[in-house]
């Protein structure tokens, strides 16, 4: 799999393009400042606080990338003016590497990003990566979950395709709360 890899998803009349790429240590100080979001550290397992916790983060998803077993995206919105893209989300596509005909997927946005449909945008992305070069391998279904108190994430999930299939029962200590199930199959 190619680490250099990017992909965009195109302006909308109301947001500036993004761009997905791997994550990279350069990202490691917008990374920090996205996780100081209350709302961010609510939905996700992995405390990042610091720069070292940042990096680590980071190197996990580089290892992973290059092992072919989770692969992470920064979202990037490129800026109108001059100013470098800032970072505005994660998008990560884990198990598709496997051979299985499944994988998940999974998202988050940073708080000034949020309402501009940057997560269904960077996810439809992902989605469209993920069957153009995992079909072969067998892939045909991806998987998206959520906890059922995320509503922002259910909406995500309708807007991108991925239909509701069920609600899973919680798992304590890393799922307190029970979860819906969105399933997107590839076209056929």
């Amino acid at each position: 799999m190619n680490p250099s890899l990017t992909l965009d998803a195109a302006a909308t009349p109301t947001a500036p393009a993004l761009t997905l790429r791997p994550w990279c240590a350069e990202d490691v100080a917008a990374l920090v400042d996205a996780y100081r979001d209350p709302d961010l550290r609510r939905w996700t397992t992995t405390p990042i606080e610091g720069t070292d916790q940042g990096l680590r983060w980071v190197r996990d998803q580089e290892q992973a990338w290059a092992a072919g077993t989770r692969f992470a995206f920064a979202v990037l919105e490129k800026a109108l003016d001059a100013e470098p893209p800032r970072l505005v989300g994660n998008v990560v596509l884990k198990g598709a590497g496997s051979g299985g005909p499944s994988a998940e997927v999974g998202y988050w946005t940073a708080a000034p990003a949020r309402g501009r449909g940057v997560a269904p945008r960077a996810l439809e992305a992902l989605t469209a990566w993920a069957f153009d070069t995992f079909r072969t391998e067998g892939l045909n279904r991806l998987e998206l979950l959520h906890q059922v108190d995320n509503p922002a994430s259910c909406r995500v999930a309708e807007k991108s395709g991925y239909t509701f299939d069920s609600t899973l029962p919680a798992a304590p200590p890393s799922y307190p709360r029970d979860g819906h199930l969105h399933v997107r199959h590839a076209a056929a």
